[in-house]
């Protein structure tokens, strides 16, 4: 296993929820230390400051360190827990998973019971069961006290309990919160690259809090590094399975330029720099849009006077869920072009993409 993929294991098995980071957080910043000059916000979002041959221009290479999850708001008093989500979850997704709830005592094992479909009404096999009705079953049990004994108590953030694995193509990785922490391993490889390429520029690198229920991490953020130009790396949805026909969207296609997504409009200019660095450099792309959803770019474009962004990432299948999938180029791909990307950015290309 070599750097990145280690780097993808460790940040991918770490534990980070919305508001609840601080496992994630502290795998970055171990891989930033020496780096970067590292700092933090107030919400925990994390910064590594790496200085090129120029104070200026700013530049912000963003990803976000919370994954989808659940937070518990109920125990019942026959032991199953009632829950919360963090982030967006589709209900088919979710029944029958095994999830840790993550205590002070350390993580519970559960699993999100659902009824066996020999008990299933004809239609309640037609439905999606709502989040607020389901539950997580931890083994309790008549006059088991799950609070004392395992010490579960309300607040508490529950994860998916899935394991970063190296799939049989070798070249295909598969794991939880890839959405958004190989995004986060892209951050800390473009870093790492940056102690030996000459950069005309000042790069941060950020791990934003707090993504996935409303942006909040990336407006401290961008109120704190003040960028001249932002880089927002979060992976692309991948559709090349039943269902989607003639999608640019697949695995091994290389890194999503994003044209549009509900909370950004990107920068046309940094848009097209971007496209013609990829073709410069022969790395594979594709265009993309998010209809429903935003990225970090959502709060970082508008910050203080506006900041000229765009949204880079890697096709993943199945975000949002218990088990997602990367392809390995994909990953390299993207990092390349934003390497090339941070390359170029120097003073006159930074003041060209506002020019009037």
């Amino acid at each position: 296993m070599d750097f990145s993929a280690k780097l993808l294991e460790d940040l991918t098995n770490a534990y980070g929820t919305s508001g609840h980071e601080e496992s994630a957080t502290a795998v970055m910043a171990a891989y930033l230390k020496g780096l970067a000059k590292i700092q933090y916000d107030r919400l925990g979002s994390i910064i590594g400051e790496k200085k090129g041959t120029g104070e200026s221009p700013r530049i912000m290479v963003d990803s976000h360190l919370d994954e989808v999850g659940f937070m518990v708001r109920e125990i019942t008093k026959s032991g199953f827990i009632k829950f919360l989500p963090l982030g967006g979850w589709w209900g088919h997704v979710a029944l029958g998973q095994r999830m840790k709830i993550i205590t002070k005592k350390g993580p519970v094992l559960g699993v999100i019971g659902a009824k066996p479909p020999h008990m299933l009404k004809d239609d309640e096999r037609k439905k999606v069961l709502d989040i607020s009705d389901m539950f997580i079953d931890v083994g309790a049990v008549k006059k088991y006290d799950v609070g004392k004994k395992l010490g579960i108590k309300v607040g508490d953030p529950i994860v998916p309990d899935s394991q970063f694995t190296v799939m049989g193509n070798d070249q295909i990785y598969m794991a939880k919160a890839f959405d958004n922490r190989a995004a986060c391993a892209i951050v800390v490889d473009l870093i790492k690259k940056l102690q030996n390429v000459k950069h005309p520029n000042t790069v941060y690198g950020t791990g934003s809090v707090q993504e996935e229920v409303g942006l909040r991490g990336a407006s401290t953020l961008a109120h704190m590094v003040d960028p001249d130009v932002a880089i927002i790396v979060d992976v692309g949805i991948a559709l090349d399975m039943p269902g989607f026909d003639d999608r640019p969207e697949k695995l091994g296609a290389g890194p999503a330029i994003l044209i549009y997504d509900a909370g950004m409009i990107p920068n046309t200019r940094l848009r097209e720099l971007a496209m013609e660095i990829a073709a410069k450099n022969k790395i594979p792309f594709h265009l993309s849009y998010m209809e429903r959803g935003a990225t970090d770019g959502g709060r970082i474009h508008v910050s203080r006077a506006g900041v000229p962004s765009i949204c880079i990432g890697p096709p993943v299948r199945y975000v949002h869920s218990h088990n997602s999938i990367l392809c390995r180029k994909d990953y390299d791909n993207t990092l390349k072009l934003v390497l090339e990307l941070v390359k170029r950015l120097d003073k006159k290309t930074v003041a060209s993409l506002t020019a009037r």
